[in-house]
């Protein structure tokens, strides 16, 4: 157990104090999120009358138009800085989030949808960008592993009380997401300052024009091993995903579980990350990447499997736990091969691509859940998502056999680490 627990003021000490800043921001905004979106589905199909499958195209058109937002918000990140995005972001999130939960009929909620995805995203690649310029390449796996920490502290508390208040309104968790969006903005507004890295200066070298930055796009888009993980992560994620969306769903309809049952699974698993992350971030930091995210897609492969084949409320819990070890290998690492493809000079870039690991499943994942959910049996859904999974893996394992051996995929012990963002 020692060695599960860190000595936390020594931890502390290792990182920067801009670090913690973002730490603890990221904790705030998350604590937000998770008390509304879980329960976003269950909020349309029960206000609205509607099924799954037309709750589904709703977050479909909003991850569809984030892709375009999220393209935008790169070049804007690389060209003018992180800080500025950063908290407009959050004001918008605060605006889009009253905006969805003042929307008196379901025709509203398409245009409000396509308003918040393009704008709402924006600041997806700021965000990220962000750790990878504060901290050195030997501090980012547990640096990610912190973070996630810090947002599964937030799945603890918020996913139980979302559920908790969205028996009694949902108004309710879309004003107090508004409310924590705000506090962030003014926490970062005196705390965050600008991280961009001055790279371009220093070579010598300056993009011209705004529209040259977005052209660097190509570049990205010419990078085969860079596309080929996009690819991967996408097959891996497209199912994995709607267990924050549509396995509420699910566990309501085929199975009587209410929605303060799926809070409670989901602040397990996030006590799961809480306890088990920072130290099997330490575990793996070492360990051929590529191969390790292979591990994690197999682990969510068993997981959600078992979605499908289970019943009774401790076999899911026991189901949600194991694609949580998935997890915990699986998203650290995939952030910290992200800052290594990514140029210094084209990390908000590359992180608005990498953004399409999610957003494309979030895009079409929905509404394909949904019409699955709606005409099928549900168990489908879940037989097709690990199946999906799996084969992601040979993915990993071909992007392993062809850039393992190089050195910026290796993470190395810190004495032989590059130092420096």
């Amino acid at each position: 157990m020692k060695n599960i627990f860190p000595n936390f003021k020594k931890v502390y000490n290792e990182f920067p104090r801009l670090f913690w800043v973002v730490v603890l921001a990221r904790f705030i905004d998350s604590l937000g999120g998770t008390i509304l979106f879980p329960f976003f589905s269950l909020y349309v199909t029960q206000k609205f009358g509607v099924g799954m499958m037309q709750a589904g195209i709703l977050l479909g058109i909003n991850s569809f138009f984030a892709l375009f937002g999220s393209m935008v918000g790169g070049a804007l990140a690389d060209k003018f800085g992180r800080r500025r995005l950063i908290l407009l972001g959050l004001v918008l999130s605060g605006l889009s989030s009253l905006s969805l939960g003042l929307a008196d009929s379901i025709q509203m909620m398409y245009p409000l949808v396509v308003f918040v995805g393009l704008l709402v995203s924006l600041a997806n690649p700021a965000h990220e960008a962000v750790l990878a310029d504060i901290l050195p390449e030997a501090k980012r796996q547990e640096g990610y592993g912190i973070l996630r920490v810090a947002f599964n502290c937030a799945w603890i508390f918020g996913t139980a009380l979302g559920g908790f208040i969205a028996t009694r309104s949902f108004f309710a968790l879309f004003v107090i997401d508004a409310v924590i969006s705000c506090i962030v903005a003014v926490l970062l507004f005196r705390l965050l300052p600008e991280t961009k890295p001055k790279v371009r200066e220093e070579a010598g070298h300056r993009e011209a024009s705004f529209w040259e930055t977005v052209k660097g796009y190509r570049i990205v888009a010419r990078d085969l091993a860079f596309m080929g993980f996009i690819l991967s992560g996408m097959l891996a994620l497209v199912v994995y995903i709607q267990q924050y969306g549509s396995l509420a769903v699910y566990l309501r309809d085929t199975h009587g579980i209410d929605s303060k049952g799926y809070g409670v699974i989901l602040s397990i698993t996030g006590l799961e990350v809480v306890v088990f992350q920072f130290w099997i971030s330490r575990l793996i930091r070492y360990r051929p990447p590529f191969l390790i995210m292979m591990l994690g897609a197999g682990i969510f492969a068993v997981g959600v499997f078992m979605y499908g084949l289970v019943s009774g409320f401790v076999m899911f819990v026991i189901a949600a736990i194991i694609v949580c070890v998935g997890e915990m290998l699986y998203f650290p690492t995939s952030q910290v091969v992200i800052a290594r493809f990514a140029p210094k000079e084209m990390r908000g870039r590359y992180m608005a691509v990498a953004g399409f690991i999610a957003s494309v499943p979030n895009a079409i994942g929905p509404a394909t859940a949904g019409y699955l959910l709606d005409n099928f049996d549900q168990r489908l859904l879940w037989y097709i998502g690990g199946f999906l999974c799996l084969i992601s893996a040979p993915g990993y394992l071909a992007l392993h056999t062809r850039l393992g051996s190089q050195e910026r995929f290796i993470l190395s012990p810190p004495e032989k680490d590059p130092v420096g963002a």
